[in-house]
């Protein structure tokens, strides 16, 4: 096996920053291929954390190629710091163990504006985004209005773009209440992203084919989860992309015989940033506990993370939509201290069974969850360094999740540290 795709199964923030950083010795190159800086991937090593947004999570390791793949939108302001905050660290020396694919979009500062401005003018109906303005980059995209690397690359491409497109822009600031964008301050932004960024920006696509062709090993990193895919998730409360496995093959350029194995992330419980139905969720001091015990606050905007009960009908979507092969279960250590735990296996909506996680907003919010009740445990699980190390109630745990998704665990974290993690199988 040689592909591998790494996604989050819940609604983002499930560990995959740290997975992909504990496979990525065994990879050759790791692409990220959709979102943004609208991410948070929190890597902990030796007890340092770092959090990127953009950078793939393999860049910590110096023997790794690193590839940010045409499907993500790059804002240049982001990416600049870190690449600097690598390269003090010694991670970054090389300057080629960086691409950015030069068909990438850039997330421009009018996009960040406008997203503001629709976000607060919303009010309580807000979809509750990151206010990155990744929503209106994949919009102009989409419009064919967008910007790319390639024309940041060539100057009179860049000026030419932003005359085209600025007046239409800073039409809808002004109609929003916002101030206007001078062409003449994006130029000067753009000639310093320029000089930054330029080392980086190349076709990403051949190096990633002479790559497969050579049988490297290739890990996909995708961002957010798959409950927040455009168009497989809890819509309209979803980001602008497609966080599910089928967009390794539209944001990095491979095909879906390319791919080997997915693997879904997927907390021990669930947790979700923002507006949006949230069936298990707890509002309830048990719910404040997990929040605590799992620091459950957003890695890109520090918003606290809402938390509950582990939602089997969720994974089961995520286990459809994905193609997954096997699972990483995070987080299993927050659950330390708990008596009983509880796991939703089906939701009843009216009174009836669903056999299907529900396309409808209105639906969602009126289902309830179907609980199975287990036995909890009190021990530090964090030292554990293989499965019969741990309590007989979390083994127990972890293989009744197998049981009901039908998949095999295949990693298990048990802390935040790259150390704290029990290897069930290999990968490459």
């Amino acid at each position: 096996m040689s592909v591998l795709v790494v996604i989050g199964a819940q609604w983002g923030d499930e560990g995959k920053g740290k997975v992909v950083d504990l496979l990525t010795p065994q990879a050759d190159l790791v692409v990220r291929y959709q979102g943004g800086a609208n991410a948070g991937h929190t890597l902990v090593v030796n007890g340092e954390k770092t959090v990127l947004h953009l950078l793939p999570s393999g860049i910590l390791h110096i023997a790794c190629l690193c590839i940010i793949g045409n499907g993500v939108v790059v804002d240049p302001e982001v990416l600049i710091q870190e690449i600097e905050l690598m390269q003090s660290k010694g991670y970054l020396n090389d300057l080629t163990r960086l691409i950015v694919s030069e068909q990438a979009h850039l997330v421009l500062p009018y996009h960040r504006g406008i997203e503001k401005l629709r976000e607060k003018k919303q009010g309580d109906k807000a979809i509750g985004t990151t206010m990155r303005g990744i929503g209106p980059t994949y919009e102009d995209k989409v419009a064919r209005l967008g910007i790319r690397m390639y024309d940041l690359l060539h100057e009179n491409d860049f000026e030419e773009q932003l005359q085209r497109v600025l007046p239409e822009k800073n039409r809808m600031l002004e109609a929003l209440g916002e101030e206007e964008f001078s062409l003449k301050t994006l130029l000067e932004l753009g000639a310093f992203w320029r000089e930054k960024l330029r080392p980086f920006i190349r076709d990403a696509i051949l190096p990633l084919h002479q790559a497969l062709a050579a049988q490297k090993k290739v890990l996909f990193e995708g961002a957010q989860g798959t409950a927040l895919d455009v168009d497989h998730g809890t819509y309209p409360y979803v980001t602008s992309s497609n966080t599910v496995a089928g967009g390794a093959c539209t944001g990095a350029g491979i095909g879906p015989t390319s791919i080997n194995e997915v693997l879904g992330v997927t907390k021990a419980y669930t947790t979700r940033v923002g507006n949006g139905p949230f069936p298990t969720e707890l509002t309830d001091e048990k719910g404040e506990w997990l929040q605590k015990q799992g620091s459950e606050f957003g890695a890109t905007t520090g918003r606290p993370r809402r938390c509950g009960w582990f939602d089997v009908p969720l994974l089961q979507h995520a286990c459809r939509v994905n193609g997954l092969t096997s699972l990483a279960l995070t987080k299993l250590d927050v659950l330390s201290g708990m008596k009983t735990l509880k796991l939703c296996v089906a939701y009843q909506l009216k009174g009836k069974k669903l056999d299907r996680f529900p396309v409808s907003e209105k639906e969602l919010l009126q289902c309830e969850p179907v609980y199975e009740e287990l036995e909890g445990w009190n021990e530090d699980i964090s030292q554990a360094d293989h499965l019969e190390a741990l309590p007989g109630a979390a083994q127990y745990y972890v293989s009744y999740i197998e049981q009901q998704l039908r998949l095999p665990i295949k990693l298990l974290s048990v802390g935040p540290d790259r150390k704290h993690t029990i290897h069930l199988h290999t990968f490459f």
